[in-house]
């Protein structure tokens, strides 16, 4: 189990500050939701995490900054799902997800057997055994997305970072992979922060959420305290209805407005 401290990380693009300074710790195996309309800053605060864009500040796990480890160790520390995910047409899905396991294999060294077999369990966690040998090229976009959640499984890493990982899955695989994740949390003490635009689904799995606008913090707390209708309101512009369920579900339901004739 690993936890996760965030610095002050803050990114700008010349004078434009996409992220303001953002400070958090994220204890070990929570799950951190960060919500927020289109250009809030959550992908740029997880790719700031990972380090594929410059940033300020520090992210420190167990401890120890990131910048003082090699890109080898950071990658068996924090796995991480992007967006939208490039993958090579021309590799299986077997292939793509033994990635996953770059970080374990010595230089001038193969796969193991464990390796190898760990890729197979995850590919058929998720429901893609029998894709194992097809070429990436041959997917669709949410089987595509489901190869790339499976290979940051396959990784291993006590850090996992999720960029909206279910936008092109249907219903049943969005619960399917993000079960998955909850019960490797549960199991192996994974620490997990994700963006998702589903505030249902966000605030059903996360732990805690981070609502996010112009870059900046302007909610955070328990999904009963930061989805109301008020807040998503002011800061998405839309009309809902909030829904709590005896279960401690809360469910956002977009309404449409009704129109003078």
């Amino acid at each position: 189990m690993s936890s996760l401290e965030l610095r002050d990380v803050a990114v700008s693009y010349g004078d434009h500050d996409a992220l303001a300074p953002f400070s958090d710790r994220i204890a070990p195996g929570e799950w951190l939701g960060l919500i927020g309309p289109n250009g809030a800053g959550k992908s740029t605060l997880l790719r700031a995490i990972v380090g594929l864009v410059k940033r300020r500040g520090e992210v420190v796990i167990d401890g120890a900054s990131v910048d003082l480890h090699s890109s080898r160790r950071r990658a068996a520390l924090v796995a991480y799902v992007p967006q939208e995910p490039i993958l090579p047409d021309d590799m299986t899905a077997f292939e793509y997800v033994l990635l996953g396991r770059t970080p374990y294999v010595g230089y001038f060294a193969t796969e193991s057997k464990h390796d190898r077999a760990l890729a197979h369990d995850v590919l058929d966690r998720l429901d893609l055994g029998d894709f194992s040998e097809r070429r990436l090229g041959e997917l669709s976009g949410g089987e595509r997305q489901r190869i790339a959640i499976a290979r940051a499984l396959a990784q291993e890493a006590p850090v996992l970072l999720l960029d909206e990982p279910t936008s092109a899955l249907d219903i049943g695989h969005q619960q399917q992979a993000l079960e998955l994740v909850e019960r490797l949390r549960h199991e192996h003490g994974l620490t997990v922060v994700s963006a998702m635009h589903d505030l249902t689904l966000a605030g059903m799995y996360s732990d805690r959420l981070v609502l996010l606008h112009g870059g900046r913090v302007v909610a955070s707390g328990s999904a009963i305290d930061v989805l109301s209708a008020e807040t998503l309101r002011e800061f998405y512009g839309v009309r809902v209805t909030v829904q709590h369920e005896d279960d401690g579900t809360v469910v956002v339901i977009p309404r449409r407005d009704v129109l003078d004739t």
